[in-house]
């Protein structure tokens, strides 16, 4: 599978066939998998005429292909990692989301020109969208906090604001010898720091791979004095940047990064980002002679040069969509790095919890809560808690997140154990629960991040035009009158969602007939919940008595076709109020589901006033329905995708059930799940 067309805009001629001399080729499957979707193939003997010589960067290994591409008279083909990699360092595991493909030099080595730096030297880099895309893209790397590598932490300590920033790199780095420099440099960066800011103080920042014991840098604490001191803290980069008054490096990428955040770095080697008139070059590359903004900068380094590929779906993207893989990788990270106790779930669901929760450690499940207090407490995790089996009164002093399905969540029903696709995490309170302010409240509450407001309506487009919901259960649509539609969907009656959210309508009887004195000349559509029509949860009305109320009973109906073809929903809390919302049809809300009390409704239920108004009075600005969307279904939830078996964005899942190809529940699943069905409905025979 290919994907769209990439950004890829590298010069130089590479050929499809690439023969490579060096071992990591042959253990790095997702290397091989990346450079066959760029359409090479790699090849092991000798190459042809035709064909050409990969090897990585100027690494030792490299020689040997060299040897072999002079000696056969062949391209050489020189591939490193793009400028986002991975939330580990690759000595850890972690495969790159993007790699630079280059068939001209390197873009760390200053002695000849690279791809990139053609690019950045020849290319208009002047077309409105491109630069559009690259601002976003800044913005948006800035407000996830995200690196090349993503192991640090918002929680780490900070240096107070003030100091001069000097960046050390891994000793013998490829990067810095091939950038004109030496170890030596790096002595004589740091005296020209202090000597240009003689009362402020200096912070040296270790390279992460330092900081893990993997590499040794330049700097050691015998550097450290009265005014110099040395940060080896995972702290963010970008308010590292953000604290610094100056920054000095020799090739770090953290350069780069520091021109985005709005610096002029002090330069002392010769890396790609020197030489277009947004640094201080101690040491010009005189071929460089472009002056180039942040922007253009930006869009050759990060979306025209490199090769994005997306792992879930194994095809190249763009780099948005390698933005939104780092974005759910690294917030899988962030959240399970310390590891989590679980109580409440149910043993069937254990699986899956593991795979999306336990990616860091292990989760470690308790039945009930004295144990999983004393637990959490002992190893030092957070706790995490079904929703619906939380107790009211919960220790302040733990992390607690509760956790429920998320609103894009599979092909079949829970209450039938199949597994989830996303889920979501709620550390306030949990979304279907009016009483209490939840996270999802504030999220739809907090403006949209860069670049949202697409992805959203791009993402709202798609799942509109796949025709998904939250089970996605087909099924044939019943003949219907013309004229006005009302569709009435039936709801699980003791669901949480109705105990905590309904208000005096809480049941389908009196949501029914509150509906037909509301529309008494419409044509009233029933839809029966799909758990209740399975006999497995509460709910179900005598066709009798619904014949009564309802014109139509859609029994086993596509949800979706019934909401396309209506022209409002009634409901107390339903989730299809919200997919009858994304789909532009009026809904009326008996209760105070999620999405009422935002201006996008008509509310007739006990509405919470913290969704209209802050707490001094003032009135709080309407979120717009896309606002709504991106909450609800990017911002919110976190996915899992059962195919690569690893965190991923929405359109992931979105893909998986627009296409069928989402993995099977398996059969001890699928028995129990009919066993479970038989049980409900003996044990109300018997009731």
């Amino acid at each position: 599978m290919t994907g769209p067309k990439p950004d890829n805009q590298a010069a130089g001629t590479i050929p499809r066939r690439l023969f490579y001399y060096n071992a990591g080729f042959l253990r790095q499957p997702h290397l091989r998998r990346m450079l066959a979707l760029a359409g090479h193939e790699l090849r092991l003997g000798l190459p042809g005429p035709e064909d050409g010589v990969v090897v990585w960067g100027r690494s030792p290994y490299a020689r040997r292909g060299e040897a072999i591409a002079a000696r056969y008279n062949v391209p050489l083909v020189r591939i490193e990692d793009a400028f986002l990699r991975s939330v580990r360092p690759g000595r850890m595991g972690d495969a790159a989301l993007g790699l630079l493909i280059d068939g001209l030099g390197m873009h760390f080595d200053s002695a000849a020109p690279s791809s990139l730096e053609r690019i950045l030297a020849t290319h208009p880099l002047d077309d409105s969208n491109l630069l559009m895309r690259a601002r976003d893209g800044i913005s948006r790397i800035q407000s996830l906090d995200l690196s090349k590598y993503n192991l640090h932490l918002n929680t780490a300590p900070m240096p107070a604001p003030g100091y001069v920033l000097v960046l050390d790199q891994t000793a013998g780095d490829a990067s810095i010898r091939h950038s004109g420099a030496s170890a030596a440099r790096f002595a004589e960066m740091l005296a020209t720091a202090q000597a240009e800011h003689p009362t402020a103080r200096i912070v040296i920042k270790t390279h992460p791979e330092t900081q893990l014991g993997l590499r040794r840098g330049h700097f050691t604490p015998n550097d450290q004095s009265d005014r110099v001191s040395m940060l080896s803290a995972p702290v963010s980069p970008w308010a590292l940047l953000q604290g610094a008054i100056a920054v000095y490096t020799v090739s770090s990428q953290m350069g780069f990064e520091a021109i985005l955040a709005g610096h002029r770095p002090r330069i002392f080697g010769q890396p790609f980002y020197a030489g277009w008139g947004l640094t201080l070059d101690a040491f010009p590359v005189d071929r460089r002679r472009r002056t180039l903004t942040k922007a253009q900068l930006f869009a050759a380094a990060m979306i025209l040069a490199p090769t994005w590929v997306d792992p879930c779906r194994n095809r190249l993207c763009s780099f948005e969509e390698a933005v939104d893989q780092l974005e759910a990788e690294t917030r899988a990270f962030r959240e399970d790095r310390f590891g989590h106790v679980a109580m409440g779930m149910r043993v069937w669901k254990r699986g899956r919890l593991q795979a999306v929760f336990g990616r860091e450690k292990p989760l470690i499940f308790r039945d009930n809560l004295p144990q999983a207090v004393s637990t959490a407490c002992t190893k030092r995790r957070g706790l995490l808690m079904w929703a619906g089996k939380t107790p009211e009164h919960m220790p302040e002093d733990l992390t607690i997140r509760r956790v429920e399905d998320g609103f894009l969540r599979s092909r079949g029903l829970g209450a039938e154990l199949v597994p989830p696709l996303s889920l979501v995490t709620d550390d306030l309170g949990i979304y279907y629960d009016p009483t209490r302010e939840s996270r999802l409240e504030r999220l739809i509450q907090t403006p949209l991040p860069p670049d949202a407001q697409r992805r959203a309506e791009k993402l709202v487009a798609s799942l509109i035009a796949a025709r998904l919901s939250k089970y996605n259960l087909s099924g044939r649509l019943p003949e219907l009158p013309d004229g006005p539609r009302v569709l009435v969907p039936g709801q699980v009656e003791d669901d949480a969602s109705i105990r905590l959210g309904a208000g005096a309508i809480c049941t389908n009887m009196a949501l029914l007939q509150a509906a037909r004195s509301a529309y008494p000349d419409a044509t009233l559509i029933y839809k029966p919940h799909p758990d209740v029509e399975a006999g497995l949860r509460p709910g179900a009305i005598p066709d009798h008595v619904l014949q009564g109320l309802a014109d139509v009973v859609a029994h086993h109906a596509d949800p979706i076709q019934l909401i396309e073809v209506c022209d409002t929903v009634v409901t107390m809390t339903s989730l299809l109020g919200f997919e009858a919302l994304l789909r532009g049809k009026r809904v009326i809300c008996l209760g105070a589901p999620f999405y009422a009390g935002w201006g996008l409704t008509q509310d007739l239920g006990p509405v919470p006033l913290r969704r209209k108004q802050a707490p001094d009075g003032h009135p709080l600005p309407r979120p717009s329905l896309l606002a709504l969307a991106h909450a609800v279904l990017i911002a919110y939830p976190r996915y899992y995708d059962p195919v690569s078996r690893k965190p991923c964005p929405p359109e992931t899942v979105l893909h998986r059930l627009a296409t069928g190809t989402e993995a099977a529940t398996g059969l001890p699943l699928r028995l129990l799940a009919k066993l479970q069905g038989r049980f409900a409905t003996y044990a109300r025979f018997w009731r």
